[in-house]
């Protein structure tokens, strides 16, 4: 009995994993068969024992003697690089703005098989609990911190420069990092994910920009458990936080105020400011109205009846570029 529980339990987390990681289910197969982007590489470095993946972009102006921002990419649970390279358009932006974007993979039950959302799929350990890189304690912090040593040892970076942001269970590790790596890295954009630690204790500030949809029943404004857009039932999992309780937990860590300083509103947009606390770090929250589970103004992959629809009132790449290239660290970071 308990281990058709079990494995009733795990299903429906795969189900879930096919909306949170926001891909069709006939792209996600075929995906490895793809051919590499032109301008990308995969590569590989070892991290914790384990051998992990990684798609780089170095925009073509890169000049060894003038250091560029870096910008990681963390993709949605059962995802891939190539994914979320196509969904969000970092590559492009990275050309135009003149930085080095990453795409890192996240592990999947099967090392010895490719990613398959269905049978083998792609997840972080974001401090849920949740999947099977919490199960085997996959230490996806020390993935990134390698690889953001592996990348300044290979190319010119600026060490105060260094930005994360994801989607869903992406954002969720990205959170995570922001918390558990915030000697290296000046500022987080979690989009559509829940920061699921009790508590966060950063090492120095780092700025936090949140976006999120008031119709993404996959990550609730105010708080409970996903849900599909159509049909409207719990699917499991676990129970998510209210966004503004996620967003109070950052802004009094980081010593910014109690309230919004400053609210902004644009057609179907609306920005509320923290104001700026300690190293000079801000906290901003962005909720994009009739947004489903989608990266904002990205090439959708899932199906609106399932994840509700995207929006490009916001064009969630540019917004979050905008803040990193404003928000850099305070300081060198202490190694």
């Amino acid at each position: 009995m308990k281990k058709k529980l079990h494995s009733s339990r795990f299903y429906v987390l795969i189900l879930l994993g096919l909306i949170i990681g926001g891909v069709a289910w006939a792209k996600v197969q075929s995906e490895r068969a793809r051919a590499i982007p032109p301008g990308h590489q995969e590569l590989t470095l070892k991290a914790d024992s384990l051998e992990r993946s990684y798609l780089l972009h170095v925009p073509p102006t890169y000049e060894k003697t003038k250091p560029l921002p870096l910008v990681i990419m963390l993709h949605g649970m059962g995802g891939t690089a190539l994914h979320s390279q196509r969904e969000t358009g970092w590559s492009s932006k990275a050309d135009a703005e003149g930085f080095i974007v990453v795409y890192p993979d996240a592990t999947r039950p099967d090392r010895a098989q490719p990613p398959s959302l269905r049978k083998n799929p792609q997840a972080w350990n974001d401090g849920s609990g949740r999947f099977h890189a919490a199960e085997r304690n996959i230490d996806d912090v020390a993935f990134i911190s390698a690889l953001i040593d592996s990348l300044e040892s290979s190319y010119s970076i600026d060490s105060r420069r260094i930005y994360v942001t994801g989607f869903s269970n992406g954002a969720s590790m990205t959170f995570r990092l922001g918390a558990e790596l915030a000697d290296r890295v000046a500022a987080i954009a979690p989009h559509s994910g829940t920061c699921w630690s009790d508590s966060v204790s950063p090492a120095r500030g780092v700025s936090v920009c949140y976006l999120t949809g008031t119709s993404d029943t996959l990550n609730p404004i105010e708080g409970g458990f996903p849900k599909l857009a159509m049909g409207g039932k719990d699917q499991g999992g676990r129970s998510k936080p209210p966004v503004t309780i996620m967003i109070a937990k950052w802004a009094k860590v980081l010593e910014c105020a109690d309230e919004p300083t400053m609210e902004e509103k644009a057609p179907g947009v609306r920005t509320s400011r923290y104001g700026r606390g300690r190293n000079d770090a801000e906290v901003v929250c962005i909720t994009i109205d009739g947004l489903g589970h989608h990266w904002a103004g990205g090439k959708s992959q899932a199906p609106e009846f399932l994840v509700g629809k995207n929006s490009n009132k916001l064009i969630a790449t540019d917004v979050i570029w905008d803040f990193f290239s404003s928000h850099p660290a305070s300081s060198q970071p202490e190694r």
